[in-house]
């Protein structure tokens, strides 16, 4: 079968190559690969920023933001052949930290985790693979043609439970979000503001376009800006920060209303410095008992919240999402950003 490997740690190694079909163990799914959705991630490990090849080789498969169908299930699992279903990404350490040990190896306290096609396993970038039933969730086949945006999505699921949960903290009653950032994570995350009924601010540098009009037809308001001057005196309940741009990550820490909540979601790379006034940041969070948390992946809870939330979404928004579909003959155009590019994904099928 065709695969997409790559060599952790070595540039210019992504290829597509020939490699034995793999194999169910006890208690896997044989699964068709239908898509392969390409993020950031993907294209860091393409360029050697970061990577760890299974024990005892040098290749491995790329990808984690996957879909297929269930072409072959285990005796007594809750899946059957034809099934649509997504395969989580991480996994918990072999020896479990008190997270993992709870299900939740999203917040794995020593580093010990693995991840599909990052982490010491193969990723879900082939024509075939293979995937624990623990670890597969079972998709609404309405999301045959957008379910690959369900690993993203449950990123996004994830940090909304996070905001509501600190937000009962005490009473919390937020009508307004800004999305800081209109890629996929921020439009997801928008999507899911919207399904809450707040009132939704998304901002981004790109003109006016398909993300304006991605916004727009959730019912929210998009701003072309590179700033957050604008919301200074309307400040937010919540702002979801999916840029890593420095200076708007230090700008929503003073940007909310009281009892504001800040979850960062975006990933920007060091060695870039501001200059800040800590002593106004300090005051501000101190004196409207803000709270500002960071978070990534997610696990099984989240991917269910994060397919429940697709499935209510409308199909036609969801779509657009997806602004190139590349044949997994040419998978590696997937990882050069084209113009107006929102989700690249790659056809399995192809």
């Amino acid at each position: 079968m065709r695969a997409l490997t790559f060599v952790p740690g070595q540039k210019g190694t992504l290829d597509v190559e020939e490699v034995p079909d793999p194999e169910p163990a006890r208690g896997e799914l044989l699964v068709q690969g239908l898509a392969l959705g390409i993020c950031g991630t993907d294209r860091e490990l393409d360029q050697a920023e970061y990577g760890w090849p299974p024990p005892g080789r040098d290749r491995m498969v790329i990808g984690h933001e996957s879909l297929g169908r269930v072409l072959q299930s285990p005796d007594g699992s809750a899946f059957s052949p034809g099934d649509l279903v997504v395969g989580v990404v991480r996994r918990p350490d072999p020896e479990p930290c008190g997270a993992c040990a709870h299900g939740e190896f999203d917040m794995c306290r020593n580093g010990r985790y693995t991840e599909r096609g990052i982490k010491e396993i193969d990723g879900y970038g082939s024509e075939t693979w293979t995937v624990e039933a623990a670890y597969a969730v079972r998709l609404d086949p309405a999301l045959a043609d957008v379910g690959v945006l369900v690993e993203p999505a449950s990123v996004v699921a994830k940090a909304w439970e996070q905001i509501e949960r600190i937000g009962s903290r005490a009473y919390f009653d937020p009508h307004t979000l800004l999305v800081t950032g209109a890629g996929p994570i921020g439009l997801l995350a928008a999507l899911l503001g919207q399904q809450r009924g707040m009132e939704v601010h998304v901002l981004d540098r790109a003109p006016r376009g398909l993300k304006s009009d991605l916004v727009e037809a959730l019912g929210g308001t998009y701003h072309s800006a590179s700033s957050l001057e604008s919301f200074s005196r309307a400040k937010p309940d919540i702002i979801i920060e999916c840029t890593g741009a420095g200076q708007l990550v230090i700008d929503s820490m003073i940007t909310t209303a009281a009892t504001g909540i800040v979850c960062l979601c975006g990933l920007a790379p060091g060695g870039r410095t501001h200059r800040v006034d800590a002593g106004v940041i300090n005051r501000d969070i101190v004196l409207e008992n803000d709270a500002i948390f960071g978070t990534v992946n997610a696990n099984l809870r989240h991917y269910r919240d994060a397919a429940g939330a697709l499935a209510q979404a409308d199909r036609g928004w969801l779509e657009r999402l997806i602004t190139r579909r590349v044949p997994l003959s040419r998978a590696l155009d997937a990882f050069q950003p084209a113009e107006n590019d929102v989700k690249a994904v790659i056809d399995l099928t192809s």
